[in-house]
């Protein structure tokens, strides 16, 4: 069965990478158009440089950034980028599908929280189990 292109408000992939940055921001909800209408921040610039030197094959290095409130842009699409969570970098590889979300949203900050048994002396009942 064929796949289907992945359109976002009725424009493919292709199209998306060649509007300017403006008119890909009136496509997007109001929060994300008003935070690109404003202009991007320091950091968020620096996420952009990095971006187009890794695509001209200047940069060796994978991109890393701090930066979560970032704007998924078609540029980014097909690139991994390494957000941090906190604690370290998730490697994110930007898909289509997550044009206009924020960077922040794929690189999950709280683990899942995982216990085992209780140990010993935990409970009444765990006096009655043999150390062994």
């Amino acid at each position: 069965m064929a796949r289907k292109e992945y359109t976002y408000r009725g424009k493919k992939i292709e199209e998306l990478k060649s509007l300017s940055l403006n008119d890909f921001a009136q496509l997007l909800p109001s929060r994300q158009r008003r935070t690109i209408v404003r202009g991007f921040s320091e950091p968020q610039k620096r996420l952009l440089e990095q971006v187009k030197k890794f695509k001209e094959g200047k940069r060796k290095k994978p991109v890393k950034t701090h930066c979560r409130d970032m704007i998924i842009l078609p540029e980014f699409v097909g690139l991994t980028i390494h957000v941090h969570n906190g604690k370290t970098f998730s490697p994110i590889l930007i898909k289509p599908e997550m044009l206009g979300h924020y960077l922040g949203e794929f690189a999950h900050t709280r683990a899942k929280v995982a216990h085992s048994s209780p140990g010993v002396g935990a409970t009444r009942s765990s006096s009655a189990v043999s150390v062994k």
